[in-house]
């Protein structure tokens, strides 16, 4: 953790905040940045940068491709992507006829944005050009906070691709394939819309950058509480900001969070919102690995590796071994089809004491049914009244 005043350039940032993590991006590590804060409090400052003290992007990108050139070993591919969350609707900034697109996720690809477009470059000058591009796209507004205000999340994403060429067939580790992502982002203000005088598309745009930064918050106070203890339901899925960082955020990812506050006094209630968010931040632990994956001509190649060593043991000095090691199973085998019989047949014969119990009981019940009827049909009998012949009389005289 650091504290950087007013007078911190972006490139102290970048050195001691971000450098490390972009660069082991190059190793297979997934790494994230974004910066918090409300509007005019130098977000987009950190990130974008200008002429004179480059942002942290910028820094970033001329990083890996410098890198790349003295990593002699390995053979490398980037691509690029940008977008924005506007109004919970997520735009392609490289394809601005991309709209409203889709999350999905899979097993292979896992959390991705089906759609958009990925640009192959080999320069930090193509890079630069693909953002001024998607930045003519980005939506910005006046508002009381700022005459240039952000008025949508933005992300921008690097994939890092990069495989060993020294391999001469021999190894087929070497034929691994390490994929990692780095995504750059900048939010939009965490300020309450009221300060923003904004009104009617101003408002609806508040409300929505509102309701996202509120899940971000929501997702980054529940990991600190859950950090080292089963956690509970977490909201991913309440914002499409939060969906697109999940694995940032709480999985197999690198992240800095960068927070950046204004000392003007009336700002003092959003300072103390966003110093709490990076105290929270700060509690939350990630498990960062190295994403590697193998080509299925190198899978292949590893099955038959086992195959020809299995084969070898049984046509070399283990064979004996082996061979009774298979007469052992086979005879374990055995021994459990022998169980599994005997167990069958106990089973078979508790099934018929069972029926037996059962029939018992059925006639049991029958009897007891059969005098229960008897002794009511006597007790019926005992209380009929006697039909005895009375003798006649007429006003008291007898016959």
């Amino acid at each position: 953790d650091q504290i950087f005043t007013k007078d911190a350039t972006n490139a102290s940032v970048y050195e001691i905040h971000a450098k490390d993590l972009v660069l082991s991006g190059l190793q297979g590590f997934n790494g994230t940045i974004f910066a918090y804060g409300q509007t005019s409090s130098g977000k987009t400052y950190t990130m974008r940068g200008s002429e004179r003290d480059p942002g942290l992007i910028h820094r970033a990108i001329c990083d890996v491709f410098s890198t790349i050139q003295s990593i002699l070993d390995r053979e490398f591919l980037i691509r690029v992507s940008y977008m924005e969350i506007y109004k919970e609707e997520i735009n392609d900034l490289l394809a601005p006829e991309n709209r409203k697109l889709r999350i999905h996720e899979n097993s292979v690809r896992g959390i991705f944005v089906a759609g958009l477009r990925e640009e192959i470059v080999s320069s930090p000058g193509q890079v630069f050009e693909f953002l001024k591009f998607g930045e003519a796209y980005r939506h910005f507004g006046k508002t009381n906070m700022n005459v240039y205000s952000s008025r949508s999340h933005t992300i921008f994403r690097m994939v890092i691709e990069s495989r060993d060429k020294t391999n001469d067939g021999q190894d087929d580790a070497l034929d691994a394939v390490r994929v990692s992502t780095l995504n750059m982002v900048d939010l939009a203000g965490s300020e309450r819309i009221a300060k923003t005088g904004a009104g009617g598309v101003r408002l609806k745009e508040g409300t929505h950058i509102n309701k996202s930064l509120m899940t971000l918050g929501t997702v980054i106070s529940k990991l600190s509480e859950a950090s080292g203890k089963q956690g509970g339901h977490i909201p991913y899925r309440n914002s499409k900001l939060t969906r697109i960082l999940q694995s940032a955020l709480d999985g197999n990812a690198k992240t800095a969070v960068i927070c950046t506050i204004t000392p003007d006094e009336m700002q003092l209630d959003e300072t103390r919102g966003t110093l709490q968010f990076a105290s929270r931040a700060k509690r939350v632990s990630t498990c960062a690995q190295i994403n590697e994956t193998i080509t299925d001509a190198a899978l292949l190649k590893r099955q038959k590796k086992e195959i020809e060593v299995l084969r070898m043991k049984l046509q070399g000095t283990r064979s004996e071994v082996l061979e009774k090691e298979i007469l052992n199973l086979r005879n374990d085998l055995l021994k459990f089809e022998l169980e599994r019989e005997r167990l069958a047949l106990e089973l078979e014969e508790e099934k018929k004491a069972q029926k037996e119990r059962e029939i018992r009981i059925q006639e049991q019940e029958r009897k007891i049914e059969n005098l229960s009827t008897l002794v009511i049909s006597s007790t019926w009998d005992d209380r009929k009244p006697s039909r005895k012949v009375l003798p006649f009389s007429l006003f008291g005289f007898s016959p």
